[in-house]
């Protein structure tokens, strides 16, 4: 009498193909190896939505991997920049009539896209990535991610004015969420909000009297503008991309092609 085989990799669910998935969570800087082992060990690792166990294997390039909920960047082809970008560059990957675009500022290749948009006055922080999972949780309406902007005005707001952005103003028929507003100067407002309706600072600014002179956005959920000059890039870290994932809710994978990167995407007004 023979004795039963011992069940194959894909029987165990245990790829025979990729990488071990603690060598992979410890290449995307989530701990040194051996932690990433008690991770798995810990059921706080998921593969494509089911719970991991040690000896899984797994292709970055199409896996997807959470720790604790959250969505790992584990794909050695995903790029992230935060650039500032300057008054007069659009916001968009081109442009017919031969505008300057925040594309043309970081390196072609791999190919990226804005994630969000400023208007082309505007200035300040914009991520561009090609991680359509990413981009979707930063900019769909309903994640809330926060997003701040120093904000000169025409005059000085006073307290009412100030008041009436902080509680909503309404436009097209339709009042804007709670704002955080405050004053950093006699013309200089701070200003947080979570929405992406077009130009809506700007209208805000004008629906209390206080036309905009100049607005700079510093701050997108916990990544800051701080230490880029106007029309600078850098890469973002690891640790950064997944406070972003955490921020946005812990997004899936998405691909270049699907919304919202490109040409039109989630949020497609400039907020700013």
């Amino acid at each position: 009498m023979t004795s039963p085989s011992p069940p194959s990799n894909s029987e165990a669910g245990v790829s025979s193909q990729g990488e071990r998935l603690q060598k992979v969570l410890a290449a995307a800087g989530i701990a040194s190896r051996r932690r990433c082992e008690e991770l798995i060990a810990e059921g706080r690792v998921r593969v494509n939505g089911v719970t991991a166990s040690l000896g899984k294997r797994v292709d970055s390039r199409i896996d997807t991997v959470s720790v604790d909920g959250v969505r790992i960047a584990t794909d050695p082809g995903l790029v992230y920049y935060a650039l500032n970008k300057p008054a007069g560059v659009l916001s968009s990957a081109a442009d017919p009539a031969g505008r300057p675009t925040v594309v043309s500022l970081v390196p072609p290749d791999p190919r990226v896209f804005p994630v969000g948009r400023l208007d082309a006055d505007s200035e300040g922080l914009i991520f561009l990535c090609n991680d359509g999972g990413l981009a979707y949780a930063l900019t769909h309406p309903s994640k809330g991610v926060d997003k701040e902007y120093l904000v000169r005005v025409h005059g000085h707001p006073k307290a009412g004015a100030i008041r009436r952005m902080r509680e909503g103003i309404d436009l097209d028929g339709r009042r804007t969420a709670p704002a955080k507003v405050s004053l950093v100067e006699a013309d200089l407002l701070k200003v947080t909000i979570h929405e992406g309706r077009n130009r809506q600072i700007r209208r805000m600014a004008e629906a209390v009297g206080h036309p905009v002179r100049q607005l700079v956005r510093t701050r997108i959920g916990p990544v800051r503008l701080a230490g880029l000059t106007p029309g600078a890039y850098r890469l973002l870290s690891q640790e950064e991309v997944r406070k972003l994932e955490r921020a946005g809710g812990g997004s899936p994978h998405g691909s270049p092609e699907g919304a919202p990167l490109g040409g039109q995407h989630a949020g497609s007004g400039t907020d700013a």
